[in-house]
């Protein structure tokens, strides 16, 4: 059987890996010089970073077996420390409610007990955006101190347009009093490090994972080509998929083609596509990132790995401070690379500004918030745009999604996986299921309803990274 996988991101190497594995014929095609997609690792300035923060964690064996087997040894067990920084002050994430009460003035403490206890008495039923379901959890004031402004950034509309899926799935089953119950009785009696306490990371940047996947397919039969974008799916007479039209013109034919490109794009490359369903598509959007770089005089900026940013007086969301993950990322280096995420739609100003400029942005910012102390140099800025990447969640996404997934599923001989690709907002470690699955699927016939990985309320976070990935 010949399978042709478009995209070198975690979902088509995980795939292209497994399927090489089990005697498949398999070509990866990525229109990038690189692999890895969002999670690759590059050098800069002397050092190893990667495009933001990526940490690996998993219960799931399958996942486990992938990570073990292609980096065996040759990774750290990070502690983690990710925090929230508002007004000049940081809060432990996931919240921790004396963490709170510590940092926050008085007044502040009894409008968020009262707003919390007026929620509980007059709760949103139902709740359909982003702004109820946190609402009915936290309360209105803790809502616009921990959420709102950080994920309007994110988003870039308001949080009464994003779509309540988006913190069922990524926000922990927690409310207010459960974080009071938590930090009173709290589990002293367990001393294991869990999986939000401590995360495994390769030594050498995230990258190092699917750059050695890449290289087992290359050495086992299979084919990894960078630099070949693909212009879109290559249908017969009865719609069956048959291969893949390059951006050269060439077409390949296959049994299979496995799909982590943009659902948006690639739906648009299908053949007698039915209206409705290209309406529904017309209405599902991605967010692109902007990635600033910055190389600080200084080996002890702060202590996270990295930081959500909810002050609403800056426009970039997170940072990311490469010196506190493996020290094999800094060799001999004695300077720090920060990462700075600024997020936009196509026609925002910021992305189609001049890369010098969002370097003078992101110095100014790092400086108003006082994280780079004013006498600290900053010695070098470097600018990268990711287009696409954040899957939007508005409000009634679901039902535009559906109705895509529904039609796909008729279209014989594709497989649509990924974060791009099925237009989920997966962590790596969901991706990397999904193109295993997808192998599965393929390799043994299976019936594998492949939209329905993805995040959950009941995630990974609580096992145990001793059980997980120490043997």
């Amino acid at each position: 059987m010949k399978v042709l996988i478009i995209g070198a991101g975690p979902a088509g190497l995980s795939c292209g890996y497994e399927l090489v594995k089990a005697g498949c014929e398999v070509e990866v095609y990525e229109a990038s010089p690189f692999v890895g997609g969002m999670a690759r690792s590059f050098d800069l300035w002397g050092q190893r970073v990667d495009m933001g923060p990526h940490r690996f964690f998993s219960k799931e064996k399958h996942i486990n077996e992938f990570f073990t087997t292609l980096v065996k040894d040759d990774y750290t067990l990070v502690n983690r420390l990710t925090r929230i920084y508002y007004r000049n002050r940081f809060f432990h994430y996931p919240i921790k409610l004396f963490n709170v009460l510590w940092n926050l003035p008085l007044v502040t403490i009894f409008q968020i007990l009262w707003e919390y206890g007026r929620i509980r008495m007059f709760p949103y039923k139902n709740p359909v955006t982003f702004e109820e379901w946190v609402s009915n959890r936290f309360g209105r004031k803790l809502f616009e101190i921990f959420f709102k402004h950080y994920s309007e950034k994110l988003w870039g509309i308001s949080t009464s347009k994003i779509d309540a899926d988006w913190a069922a799935q990524r926000i922990k089953s927690l409310s207010l009093w459960e974080a009071v119950i938590s930090a009173i009785f709290g589990n002293k009696g367990d001393k294991h490090k869990t999986l939000l306490d401590q995360f495994a990371y390769p030594n050498h940047g995230t990258g190092t994972l699917y750059e050695r996947a890449a290289a087992y397919i290359n050495e086992h039969g299979g084919k990894v080509n960078v630099k070949t974008p693909v212009q879109g799916i290559v249908q017969d007479a009865q719609g069956k998929v048959i291969g893949i039209k390059l951006a050269d013109g060439s077409i390949v034919t296959a049994d299979r083609v496995v799909s982590t490109m943009p659902l948006t794009l690639m739906v648009k490359s299908l053949q007698n596509v039915p209206a409705d369903v290209v309406a529904s598509v017309e209405k599902l959007y991605f967010r692109n990132t902007i990635l600033a770089y910055l190389e600080v005089d200084s080996l002890d900026l702060f202590r996270d790995n990295w930081i959500y940013v909810h002050s609403p007086e800056v426009k970039h969301g997170r940072i990311t401070n490469f010196r506190n993950w493996s020290k094999d990322l800094n060799g001999d280096k004695k300077t720090t690379i920060l990462c700075m995420e600024f997020w936009a739609f196509d026609n925002d100003p910021i992305w189609k500004d001049q890369d010098e400029n969002i370097a003078e942005l992101a110095k100014k910012e790092i400086h108003l918030l006082k994280l780079v102390p004013p006498q600290t140099k900053i010695l070098n800025a470097f600018i990268l745009r990711v287009p696409r990447c954040y899957p939007v969640y508005e409000t009634g996404y679901q039902v535009n999604l559906k109705k895509v997934e529904n039609y796909l599923d008729t279209v014989e001989n594709l497989l649509p996986i990924g974060r791009y690709g099925s237009f989920k907002y997966n962590n790596q470690d969901h991706s990397i299921l999904m193109g295993i699955l997808a192998a599965d699927k393929i390799m043994q016939g299976l019936d594998t309803d492949l939209w329905k990985i993805n995040t959950d309320v009941e995630y990974q976070e609580e096992a145990r990274i001793k059980d997980v990935l120490i043997q």
